[in-house]
């Protein structure tokens, strides 16, 4: 009789970690990189709690030919950072350690995809 209870809870566990909203899966922290304007000025962009598993492309940096791509990425989030040189994470990827990833301005990028 205690097995079948048991079963009976880890089979309700596992139904609702199933069915939980995708904020779930949020990663936690922040995410910044730096990209230049159409008027030639250096910005920083900061990313709080970005979603896991999601295609960022980053709007400052978006249009290939038209906006040059960002730079000196700081991964500050509890996942890894896949970085990609196009949007819509493609073309060549670099990826950022939890915490404490960065990486220089010779590392350009164009959309981010967190595990």
């Amino acid at each position: 009789m205690r097995l079948r209870h048991s079963l009976a809870a880890a089979a309700g566990a596992a139904v609702l970690i199933l069915t939980m909203p995708g904020s779930a899966y949020a990663t936690e922290g922040d995410f910044s990189y730096t990209y230049v304007s159409s008027a030639g000025n250096e910005g920083r962009v900061t990313l709080h709690d970005p979603a896991s598993g999601e295609c960022i492309t980053l709007a400052e940096a978006a249009q290939e030919y038209t906006q040059p791509p960002a730079h000196s990425p700081r991964n500050r989030t509890d996942s890894f950072a896949m970085v990609f040189t196009n949007a819509d994470c493609s073309g060549d990827n670099f990826t950022l350690r939890p915490y404490t990833g960065g990486a220089s301005e010779r590392l350009k990028l164009r959309s981010i995809l967190f595990s």
